[in-house]
């Protein structure tokens, strides 16, 4: 089980590429980057884990693409991942561009973590209509699949619809970099076996349950849609310092667990990377 860190970069953190370096060099596999394009005064929802979890750092948290593009032009072996990229709120071509363009600048590390989001106004902002978000999501990775594998794409879906195009560059990852579906268990999981290829469940109070609850049924789901289980990757926030826990999830077939950073400096941030640098190496011991 690999070991990756997630942060809210703002412009008060942590830069990300003294955070990538410091990552990379402490043997983390992954750096995963978080979206909000804004946030709505008025809101009809509050956060899935309540309206105290709503912190500064969802209010100011810069865009993924710029940072995990930074992130790439000072390492080498650390993967690059959007956790999660809104792209309900974003146009699919550009996105599929930015996509294939991250891929290619960084050699093949980018991982493209996907969710539709549940801030209804910030959505409703860009165009996106709440009650088919989750439609629209899954039209716009198909569509962006035929821009990222095809010389000459095109799509036609009941959203998401653009007559024959072409558009480089392609990924440098073949077919195209990995989609990792978050959201909670039970809504994520037919996502990602339908036309992803992992699994971000949201935290246990968000509806997802334990992952002893549900590592089995995201199998027998994967397998009874004619995927295979294996091929499917299973990445997991909140990561413990706790060997017996981290552990324990590896021996349930979890690919990753992360690290929740916070959006601090690096007097804050380092030391916690130092204290995980002993751990990572006992993971898998």
């Amino acid at each position: 089980m690999e070991i990756g860190a997630s942060i809210f970069f703002t412009d008060y953190s942590m830069g990300p590429t003294e955070l990538a370096v410091a990552l990379e060099q402490r043997g983390f596999d992954s750096l995963w980057v978080a979206e909000h394009s804004h946030m709505p005064v008025t809101r009809r929802f509050t956060h899935p884990l309540g309206e105290a979890a709503l912190t500064k750092e969802y209010f100011d948290v810069m865009d993924p693409f710029v940072t995990l593009s930074a992130a790439a032009a000072v390492t080498t072996r650390l993967k690059l991942a959007t956790a999660i990229c809104l792209v309900i709120q974003r146009d699919t071509i550009q996105t599929a561009k930015l996509v294939a363009s991250l891929d290619q600048l960084s050699k093949g590390r980018f991982l493209f973590g996907i969710g539709c989001g549940w801030n209804a106004e910030e959505m409703e902002d860009h165009g996106t209509v709440y009650e088919t978000r989750t439609l629209k999501m899954r039209e716009q990775i198909e569509a962006m699949k035929e821009i990222w594998t095809k010389d000459i794409a095109e799509y036609h879906g009941e959203i998401v619809e653009f007559p024959p195009l072409q558009t480089w560059p392609k990924p440098a990852q073949k077919p195209h970099p990995p989609i990792i579906v978050g959201g909670a268990f039970r809504f994520a999981a037919r996502r990602a076996i339908r036309y992803g290829d992992g699994i971000l469940p949201a935290a246990p109070s968000a509806g997802s349950g334990s992952p002893e609850e549900f590592m089995p049924r995201w199998r027998r789901m994967a397998e009874e849609a004619g995927r295979d289980p294996a091929s499917l990757s299973v990445t997991l926030g909140g990561a413990p310092e706790d060997l017996a826990v981290l552990r324990r999830n590896r021996d349930l077939g979890v690919t990753r667990m992360t690290v929740r950073l916070p959006p601090g400096k690096a007097d804050e941030i380092l030391p916690i990377l130092d204290r995980w640098a002993k751990l990572i190496p006992q993971v898998n011991g």
